[in-house]
């Protein structure tokens, strides 16, 4: 269904029934991203999906910021009678759900964050990364979403994925090609990594539970992990064997397994 905030129409699908659950999906994804956890997991939660700007069915505003689209997703709850949940996001969608529990800790009963990361915290490197993100949004724009996603699949973060199936490795390069160039270009400016608040200072003030995971494979994001599990005054870290930075794309039973039993952990 779409629901309408602040001028952008947002695409939302709610499934199951259970303790609420809201997953974010990362850059060049969408709602999809979750179907596998969605199908396994809907007899035990609520499970709301949504495309974030500039990717999928959501469309309108092109100017967005995390501030924005964190502020529009506290309304969206509103809107879906949501008082508090549990929100995971992957990557990008990983730094949206930190943005927004940093920016509404009472919303946030627990916070997955999987391959994700605060943003940076020297202000040259910002800037360096918003040069870098304005480059790819202009490269969108000139040559289209399919010369861009060529380049981005085979991208070092993604090489582990190239022992999936032919099936799934299409189904991926799809979800990646149903994008606008406007849109995944709005997106970088609007949400990239260097535009964003820097959160690793402020890691300390939130004091509900957290779960972080990365890949064995993904070296970048596991230092990361390892760093913000310093910082969180309740956090765990999972480090993924044999997983690259998808974990729930690579290795989706073993990544329901992990995320559920965070949710309902044992009474043993």
């Amino acid at each position: 269904m779409y629901i309408t905030i602040n001028g952008t129409h947002y695409w939302v699908e709610q499934h199951g029934h259970g303790p609420p659950i809201l997953l974010l999906h990362g850059f060049t994804g969408t709602h999809h991203t979750w179907d596998n956890f969605v199908n396994d997991w809907n007899d035990q939660l609520t499970i709301i999906t949504m495309d974030l700007p500039g990717h999928g069915k959501t469309d309108g505003n092109t100017h967005f910021t995390m501030e924005s689209v964190c502020k529009d997703i506290d309304h969206l709850l509103q809107e879906l009678g949501m008082e508090r949940l549990d929100v995971l996001g992957y990557s990008m969608g990983g730094r949206t759900a930190l943005s927004f529990a940093m920016n509404y800790p009472r919303r946030v009963e627990r916070l997955i964050l999987e391959s994700a990361s605060p943003g940076l915290e020297a202000a040259r490197e910002q800037l360096t990364r918003q040069t870098k993100d304005e480059s790819l949004a202009v490269e969108i724009e000139r040559y289209g979403v399919k010369a861009f996603i060529n380049r981005w699949q085979e991208l070092p973060m993604f090489s582990s994925q190239q022992t999936l199936s032919a099936e799934v490795k299409q189904a991926i390069r799809e979800e990646r090609l149903s994008h606008t160039a406007e849109g995944l270009a709005a997106s970088l400016r609007g949400m990239g990594t260097g535009i964003q608040p820097s959160w690793w200072d402020y890691l300390s003030t939130f004091s509900g539970e957290v779960l972080l995971l990365s890949g064995e494979l993904d070296e970048k994001f596991t230092s990361i992990a390892q760093n913000m599990e310093k910082a969180f005054q309740k956090a765990r870290h999972i480090k993924v064997l044999n997983a690259g930075h998808a974990i729930h794309v690579e290795q989706p039973k073993f990544f329901g397994k992990i995320v559920t039993e965070f949710i309902f952990p044992s009474e043993e």
